[in-house]
């Protein structure tokens, strides 16, 4: 996977590209919800927070919450658009956060794992910073659970390309599992959505996704003419809604 430089690349139409609708945001705040536990407040961690599309959410849902974030531009956007008063958000990767050990209930990792480079330390460096039982919240695509939208096959090598970019199931459990935590479930979760086929193409040309990435300029061209050209059939028919898998471990007591 071609690491992607967020403080140069795609800060500046994240937070439009990636956001969330309110009834998007109950829903996955209903999610989360039901895999935690039932008392309140909940000091939470949401790793890999980007423009904070989440981070508020779960501040008024749950309690105090750190946002980890090692790109710059991509805090500042949190800290600009995103504020609450029961958020922050600092400088840190899944490997290294500067958070004490013990601290959190939560960690919440919504579509960052992929980037991470050290994985089996992030396993371990999440497992300190967690209390014991505390639970991870782990939104990734599995290259064997993978949503596969609608569009992606209008780019030359979309769908080899994007599943490549992540593990298998059976991986990342197993990465988990042998150092302690275990499983306490994984389901689906599908967002609601009003969005036509043309609203879906406007967020795409953005290119906010780690997938656009790792095509060649040519390839992303060519998708973008079939997909504009099979938009053109339709243009305000629903988006086909998909849903997202949810992976929830706890951290050994």
């Amino acid at each position: 996977m071609r690491r992607i430089d967020y403080d140069t690349e795609q800060y500046q139409h994240y937070a439009r590209g990636r956001a969330l609708s309110e009834p998007q945001l109950r829903t996955w705040i209903s999610a989360f919800e039901a895999v935690l536990p039932e008392r309140r407040p909940l000091a939470g961690l949401d790793v890999g927070s980007g423009t904070g599309r989440f981070t508020p959410a779960l501040a008024r849902a749950f309690g105090p919450v750190t946002g980890v974030e090692p790109a710059v531009r991509m805090r500042e956007t949190a800290q600009a658009q995103s504020s609450h008063p029961d958020a922050r958000y600092v400088a840190g990767s899944a490997e290294d956060m500067p958070v004490p050990s013990g601290s959190a209930d939560y960690a919440l990792m919504f579509l960052s794992w992929h980037h991470v480079q050290d994985k089996p330390r992030a396993v371990q460096e999440l497992a300190r910073v967690l209390r014991p039982g505390g639970r991870l919240l782990l939104r990734a695509n599995f290259r064997d659970h993978h949503p596969l939208p609608w569009w992606l096959e209008h780019f030359p090598r979309g769908v080899e390309v994007d599943t490549s970019l992540f593990q298998p199931l059976h991986e990342v459990i197993e990465m988990f599992t042998s150092a302690g935590w275990r499983v306490t479930g994984f389901g689906t979760v599908t967002e609601p959505s009003d969005a036509t086929l043309a609203d879906v193409l406007e967020r795409l040309r953005l290119r906010t996704l780690s997938f656009f990435a790792q095509l060649d300029p040519d390839e992303v061209e060519a998708g973008f003419r079939s997909l504009e050209r099979a938009v053109a059939a339709d243009p305000g028919a629903p988006a086909p809604l998909f849903s997202e898998p949810l992976l929830t471990l706890e951290r050994s007591r």
